[in-house]
């Protein structure tokens, strides 16, 4: 029994643990951006304009990067790739280091 008791609550702490949401940044180091970006950041949104190190605080890393042609007019281009529970997928077009471009299937994902 006492066994029994020992296992669940080892079990229900492993649950626990992993729903909890890893915070990817201190409030130090997203003090230096804009208070709406600072918002962005703390909902874990991106939004057009972000930069990729902004991106970075609220997702986190890719889970692919790709360089595109450059645009007309010469900028750099680069596509993040997130994907979740191999279902759902959002690509971020960057141009000249911020998000120009959202495109996403993911029906939480704010376009």
């Amino acid at each position: 029994m006492k066994n029994a008791i020992l296992l669940a609550l080892a079990l229900l702490l492993l649950l626990g643990v992993g729903c909890t949401k890893s915070i990817r940044y201190s409030e130090e180091e997203i003090k230096g951006f804009p208070p709406n970006i600072q918002e962005h950041i703390k909902k874990g949104e991106v939004t057009p304009g972000m930069t990729q190190s902004q991106v970075r605080y609220s997702w986190d890393a890719p889970n692919s990067v790709r360089t595109l042609a450059p645009s007309e007019d010469g900028k750099s281009r680069e596509e993040w790739v997130y994907e979740r529970f191999k279902v759902f997928k959002t690509r971020l077009i960057f141009t000249d280091g911020k998000i120009t471009e959202i495109i996403s299937n993911d029906p939480g994902i704010r376009k």
